[in-house]
């Protein structure tokens, strides 16, 4: 592996960046444990075919067991676009959570924060990807534009779908199923404003939701995205005690 060397880049800099990233693992840890976060998501319930309106929560909260909290979601259907109304219950008492120890992850290194260029294109382009639990199946998402980058001598054009606002990565690397989790991971993309430069800082490369409960559909790596380096930096696995694990197979460590 061939990564470029941090530079010119300062002792105080590099103390900087890795104190950040501290920070970002302590918001990491708040969020995936969070009574509506990763952890807490015990069920996701999508209503009849054919369904037109969104569902009562208020209603399904009152019937809901003691300390589990509602929430609607909506969907496109991946064959006929139609919109999907669906209902998620959390449960900030989950077995997840009880049984979660931390996330083991990668000591920083900053030689994978790394800079690109991001090349804007027609906003309503979408391109496909396949979600882990579609069966195969595909879904057109918002790819606003091509972010290019040279890594160990291999030029990418990756794609990053647009999340409410935020450009997310979801990428692949050698990594995978073999410490890391086996169906890609996330990143963030920092965008330096009115500029093409972006930054890949994948120190902050994180499981997807699915890598915590077996209620979420996450979208997995396209083609383009998946690097042929090994990408030892980010996060790698969820750690459980007592044998916990994700859709009945152990998606994280078990101690």
């Amino acid at each position: 592996m061939s990564l470029p060397s941090p530079g010119a880049a300062s002792a105080r800099s590099t103390d900087t960046a890795a104190a950040a990233w501290e920070a970002w693992r302590a918001r990491r840890i708040a969020s995936v444990t969070a009574p509506t976060g990763n952890l807490a998501l015990v069920e996701t319930r999508w209503l009849p075919s054919g369904t037109t309106s969104a569902p009562d929560v208020e209603a399904e909260q009152r019937t809901a067991p003691p300390g589990v909290r509602v929430t609607s979601l909506e969907r496109a259907d991946i064959l006929t676009g139609e919109p999907e109304f669906g209902l998620r219950f959390w449960d900030a008492e989950s077995p997840a959570i009880r049984r979660f120890s931390h996330i083991e992850t990668f000591d920083h290194d900053p030689r994978w924060i790394l800079r690109a260029t991001f090349t804007p294109v027609a906003d309503d382009r979408r391109i496909p990807f396949e979600y882990i639990r579609d069966n195969g199946g595909s879904r057109g998402l918002i790819v606003p534009g091509d972010i290019t980058l040279t890594l160990d001598g291999t030029d990418y054009t990756l794609a990053a779908f647009d999340d409410d606002g935020t450009l997310l990565l979801v990428f692949g690397d050698p990594t995978n199923g073999v410490g890391t989790y086996g169906s890609g991971r996330f990143l963030f993309v920092e965008r330096d404003p009115g500029s093409t430069a972006v930054t890949l800082d994948f120190n902050r490369a994180f499981v997807p939701p699915c890598g915590f409960s077996a209620q979420y559909n996450c979208p997995l790596p396209p083609p383009q995205n998946r690097l042929h380096l090994p990408v030892l930096a980010g996060e790698k696995l969820p750690v459980f005690v007592d044998g916990h694990s994700v859709d009945g197979h152990p998606s994280g460590v078990s101690k």
